[in-house]
């Protein structure tokens, strides 16, 4: 969202992600909104929809009834997503700190599903949510847990601080801002939500080779995985972390495995 590096997404980037999303972020958002209990005649808001797999999904229980508005900071993401507008669900570039056109109360259900770590400052978007959910309204997101990164994290990190990649330090605009279960559990009491449940869940994905693990990471990411770094020296780093990842592959693909953090809450009924 505000300050993230947005220029390194393509349409082939965008249109991959529509596809890798599908087995991994859309599953977790489908278990997120079952336990938010989305039901028939809501008003949903999904910060960060990307292509709109998870909106369209949530519109589908919503039904005739209620709405669905999905927001994204990323162009050519919303313009898939919009392929998959209807009545009851819309689209529109926008991010979660720039919320004031939406009215107070005007939702029953916000989430952010793989979304939050993107936003560098966290208070003012949880505020401006607070705002436009009702009284009673829920709140619910999944993001990658600080302390439990994955292996694909890891050796990214270790091959970036070796040369010559060390030379170009990534941009803390770019990179992911992940939060501790206790970091986001104040977080979220900071705002105002009363927090129901924070969980770290194991988060384990096999990917088939080292290539199809960063051009994942590459896709939902935005291109930010490896934008830092000039041009000439992305390929190399690419086959540096695909060689550190292969030593790990079994005959069921590459494990990567960390915790993910899941997170429900509600602005009390008296706000």
């Amino acid at each position: 969202m505000s300050g993230l590096s947005l220029v390194f997404d393509t349409p082939q980037l965008a249109q991959d992600y529509e596809v890798r999303s599908a087995e991994r972020q859309f599953r977790h958002g489908q278990r997120l909104i079952a336990e938010l209990g989305v039901r028939a005649g809501e008003h949903v808001l999904d910060i960060g929809s990307g292509t709109g797999l998870l909106a369209e999904h949530v519109a589908g229980i919503v039904g005739p009834t209620g709405k669905v508005l999905g927001i994204d900071p990323l162009p050519l993401r919303v313009e898939i997503a919009q392929r998959k507008a209807k009545a009851n669900i819309s689209f529109r570039v926008g991010n979660a700190y720039a919320l004031d056109e939406l009215p107070s109360g005007s939702f029953d259900v916000v989430y952010l599903n793989a979304v939050f770590h993107w936003l560098p400052e966290k208070t003012e978007p949880l505020r401006q949510i607070h705002r436009v959910l009702r009284p009673g309204g829920r709140i619910g997101l999944t993001t990658g847990a600080k302390d439990h990164p994955h292996r694909l994290q890891a050796i990214k990190k270790q091959v970036l601080s070796r040369e010559p990649y060390a030379r170009y330090p990534e941009s803390q605009a770019g990179t992911p801002h992940w939060v501790t279960a206790e970091e986001l559990s104040g977080l979220l009491g900071g705002a105002g939500f009363a927090v129901q449940k924070i969980e770290a869940q194991e988060n384990v994905q096999y990917q088939p080779d080292g290539r199809a693990a960063i051009a994942f990471s590459q896709a939902s990411s935005f291109g930010n995985f490896l934008g830092h770094l000039p041009e000439s020296l992305r390929s190399q780093a690419i086959e540096d972390i695909q060689r550190e990842l292969e030593a790990f592959r079994t005959p069921e693909g590459i494990r990567l495995e960390g915790k993910r953090l899941f997170a429900i809450a509600h602005k009390p009924a008296s706000h």
